[in-house]
């Protein structure tokens, strides 16, 4: 699918900022089975300084600094992104994920998209046995690993409510599986935390999902905001498959890869330091529309 893609991002401040400097993760960069045509980021007002860079997970990001009172900031990413995934792997064919353990822990390699990068605890994700235990039934003896991380997938899907109220973005994966409640974030970090309490590499990855579903098909939760969903190391031939547990669903066409990283804190699309003493007020509007298949 080719995708049209705008999100408009506006902090309004109920004093003015004299100094800001932010890191932002707002466009897309090209990825496997994702080739980004053109993407442009607008920043009003405009920054004192800003410098594009991609950071140690690949992700593209734009650091800006202002040294100037504004009582407002809006960002706003424009891009066409052509997403074209290979066919899933047969679930029951993929190794047991007792394999994928060793495997993992066996890796030498450092790079980036090294399983091991996503086997230990992160900044927002810590080891959790009571999620593990949740985690674990999903995977009897022998299971092969997709097929149990797909069954997992489902059961977030079904046991936990999306309700946008009851957590926010400083909300710890511990507390929303014991409210069994939250969002999209709340939810693939569960999903990480349980996967690497039983030795099993999962990784945040941010992004959109498509506004316009194909017709006779619902629209899927978090198509109004930044989605997030997992990924999960499946092998050395299957690699990296990613799932969404908001929406109960594999991670194919109408997911948009934004960011990637062990957790949110690696993926946020803005982060940073701002210099006020007032409060402020964040908007998020977002559309992914098809332009043809």
């Amino acid at each position: 699918m080719l995708y049209d893609i705008r999100q408009v991002t506006t902090y309004s401040y109920a004093i003015p900022v004299p100094f800001a400097r932010q890191a932002l993760r707002l466009l897309p960069v090209d990825r496997p089975g994702q080739r980004v045509v053109a993407a442009d980021l607008s920043i009003r007002p405009g920054p004192t300084e800003r410098t594009d860079s991609l950071d140690f997970f690949g992700n593209r990001i734009t650091t800006v600094a202002f040294s100037f009172p504004h009582d407002e900031l809006t960002l706003e990413t424009r891009a066409r992104v052509l997403v074209e995934t290979d066919p899933l792997p047969d679930p029951d064919r993929t190794p047991p994920f007792e394999q994928i353990r060793r495997l993992a822990l066996a890796v030498a390699d450092l790079s980036a998209r090294s399983p091991v990068q996503f086997l230990f605890p992160s900044r927002l994700v810590a080891i959790d046995d009571a999620i593990g235990d949740y985690v674990a039934e999903s995977f009897p003896e022998g299971t092969p690993i997709l097929e149990g991380a797909f069954e997992l997938t489902k059961r977030i899907k079904a046991d936990f409510r999306y309700d946008s109220a009851a957590t926010d973005v400083t909300t710890l994966p511990a507390t929303a599986f014991a409210q069994k409640a939250g969002v999209c974030q709340d939810f693939a970090h569960v999903m990480i935390a349980g996967l690497r309490t039983i030795g099993l590499p999962a990784a945040y990855v941010s992004g959109f999902l498509r506004t316009e579903p194909p017709p006779g098909q619902p629209r899927l939760e978090g198509a109004d905001a930044t989605h997030a969903w997992v990924a999960v190391w499946c092998g050395r031939e299957a690699g990296w498959i990613g799932l969404d547990p908001t929406n109960g669903v594999a991670a194919r066409d109408d997911h948009v890869v934004l960011a990637i990283g062990r957790d949110y804190a690696d993926a946020a699309p803005v982060d940073g330091v701002i210099v006020t003493s007032g409060d402020h007020s964040l908007d998020v509007a977002v559309d992914v529309v098809p332009v043809e298949s």
